[in-house]
């Protein structure tokens, strides 16, 4: 258990190439495209490491009516010039509703898009705008749109 745990972190804190992994916050407002809204905030670990070109993530996003979604999913950095990263993702995740909006299901597909401007130490601020749906594996899908500011704490090197 112990060695299991010393090989993660390992894992989760080593630097291959390029950027460091990165421990993201986020604020912001959820369901900003309907008339259920409200505040959002989200974390997210964001590894380094690349499969086929993309970097894995791991979140939490929760919002001031109760919802909370756990995801786990992809991303990709492009960068433009040394100081700007656009970072197209998607995750799939289990959705529980609270007293906020009525996504149709447990199981949500989340998609998004961030742009954000990296500092010196390789720490971003960004906005982030995503959307949350089932894909229609349910009769009832809404979806919903979240925009939020973004700060990436380097992990690492």
């Amino acid at each position: 258990m112990i060695a299991s745990l010393a090989v993660g972190l390992t894992l989760a804190t080593a630097t291959w190439a390029g950027d460091p992994s990165f421990l993201a916050v986020s604020a912001g407002g959820y369901d900003v495209n309907d008339n259920e809204g409200a505040a959002e905030a989200r974390i997210e670990f964001r590894w380094n490491r690349k499969f086929l070109g993309f970097k894995p993530m791991v979140g939490l996003l929760g919002n001031s009516k109760g919802g909370i979604y756990g995801y786990g999913g992809i991303n990709l950095d492009i960068f433009m010039g040394n100081r700007w990263v656009l970072m197209p993702n998607f995750a799939v995740g289990g959705y529980r509703r609270g007293a906020s909006k009525d996504l149709g299901s447990i199981i949500e597909f989340r998609s998004g898009l961030e742009l954000a401007y990296r500092f010196d130490d390789r720490a971003r601020l960004g906005v982030a705008l995503s959307h949350i749906s089932n894909a229609s594996i349910s009769n009832n899908n809404p979806g919903t749109e979240s925009l939020v500011l973004t700060y990436s704490i380097p992990i690492g090197n």
